[in-house]
């Protein structure tokens, strides 16, 4: 069996970094919950075990830096194709490597991690840059997101620190699973269903509180006032801020 099917979970793919090893037998395919298999009898599949999961967490710790660590966290949030044989590859070469491989960038799979991880961290900044909240009917802000890469875990801390004296929600409507901080801690949640216009995020007016269509409407006129319409450029206008954030900023409604 050298297909392993596992739960899509970073707990999950080290558990599956464990089983490799405890088999002796390495993945040449690894497949998430969703992936099609021909021949299903033919794939070994991992189940998620903290305590396995742990091991293989502190080994890693003791090979790289902290740093080093938070990349295979991040290159994992990345849900790229393959992702997974990659930090596979990344942990079997730190864990026999005699010194750190982490700056090791003439290695393949090392300048591949350095790379990803760039390009997920630069998407948890915008996140934390294009975040806009709307204030609910029942006093929580709430603010739905899209990003390309599953960056909210990262970014997570930055709002529990920046907005620490109010509720609020952030949900990716993408991946269909958000946090709720309740001024007290944060919690992972999910919705049934997302009763919000998902072209625009915008709540509807029986959702929303009574001052927030207000406020709305006082930040787009803010917005166009301080706008020089000849001097507008619009290329680097995208550069700095996608086009795919859009549809979640009021002032671009």
């Amino acid at each position: 069996m050298r297909q392993y099917r596992y739960d899509n979970t970073f707990e999950g793919l080290l558990t599956l970094v464990f089983d490799a090893y405890s088999r002796k037998i390495f993945p040449v395919k690894i497949l998430r919950p969703e992936d099609d298999c021909l021949f299903e009898d033919e794939v070994y599949t991992v189940v998620t075990a903290e305590d396995r999961a742990q091991r293989v967490w502190t080994g890693l710790q003791k090979k790289i830096s902290k740093d080093a660590c938070q990349m295979c966290y991040a290159v994992f949030l990345s849900e790229l194709p393959d992702v997974e044989l990659l930090l596979l590859r990344y942990m079997q070469k730190a864990f026999a490597a005699q010194q750190s491989i982490e700056v090791d960038f003439g290695d393949a799979d090392v300048l591949e991690c350095s790379k990803i991880y760039r390009k997920v961290m630069r998407e948890a900044e915008r996140m934390r840059m294009f975040v806009r909240f709307q204030k609910t009917a029942d006093g929580i802000f709430f603010a739905p997101i899209e990003p390309k890469y599953n960056v909210l875990p990262l970014a997570i801390a930055h709002f529990e620190d920046r907005f620490a004296d109010q509720q609020w929600i952030i949900y990716d409507v993408k991946r269909q699973f958000g946090f709720y901080y309740n001024l007290h801690k944060t919690e992972e949640i999910t919705f049934d269903k997302l009763d919000i216009d998902l072209s625009t995020g915008k709540l509807n007016d029986a959702q929303a509180a009574m001052d927030e269509l207000l406020f709305q409407q006082l930040w787009q006129n803010y917005f166009k006032s301080i706008c020089i319409k000849e001097r507008t450029n619009l290329k680097l206008h995208r550069q700095h801020l996608p086009k795919r954030f859009w549809k979640f900023l009021p002032e671009k409604r």
